[in-house]
């Protein structure tokens, strides 16, 4: 399959899944779309694209973490840092049995002890000679629930939160969040985590 046959195939079984698509301008990719998933008003924003010069399609989606529960993160490490490395180790193996990419944004070390985890990017590549409707499709379903089980991990530990997107220090001074497939490219990313998660996500205000 090429670029361009794997672009309108996607489009395809988005359309056939219900499922809202936006284009973002983007000089370095064939195409990349926004797409809320799941197709309800909790979904979140998913990011799909194909970069120029790889013969791969990437889905991701970028979470930020409640002030709150960053708050009650950094409580936590003040008083028993042990038990917040432990949190953040445990945290780790479990992305790297998800048979997802990934990265946790985590603050700032204060006297030794690491920050609280301030955002995550759940990330998988599909290489074009292994894209069908099923791998797509299952690929966007493996990283929904792998971020709705961190998020769900991050409330039973750190409580529901303020309902106000926590700050991270990686992307201090930035205009927007780094793709992981392309370190010098800036997209503003923006996304419905519900209970503590960022604000709302409302199609009207997708970049």
């Amino acid at each position: 399959m090429n670029h361009n046959d794997a672009a309108d195939s996607i489009r395809s079984w988005l359309d056939s899944e219900r499922l809202e698509a936006r284009e973002v301008k983007d000089p370095q990719a064939i195409i990349h779309l926004h797409v809320r998933y799941p197709p309800t008003k909790q979904g979140h924003l998913f990011n799909i694209v194909i970069p120029k010069k790889r013969n791969l399609v990437l889905l991701y989606s970028i979470t930020r973490v409640d002030e709150g529960q960053q708050e009650s993160m950094r409580e936590m490490a003040r008083e028993d840092s042990e038990s917040w490395e432990e949190w953040l180790h445990d945290t780790r193996i479990r992305m790297t049995s998800s048979d997802l990419d990934w990265v946790l944004h985590v603050g700032r070390s204060k006297q030794g002890v690491a920050g609280p985890l301030q955002a995550f990017n759940l990330s998988r590549p599909v290489w074009l000679d292994g894209l069908t409707q099923n791998e797509f499709m299952q690929s966007m379903r493996r990283v929904w629930l792998t971020k709705l089980s961190l998020i769900h991990q991050i409330k039973y530990g750190f409580g529901n939160g303020k309902g106000k997107p926590g700050p991270v220090d990686d992307w201090e001074g930035k205009t927007g969040r780094k793709s992981p497939e392309s370190p010098t490219r800036h997209s503003e990313i923006d996304t419905d985590e519900t209970g503590g998660f960022g604000k709302d996500f409302d199609p009207l205000e997708w970049a």
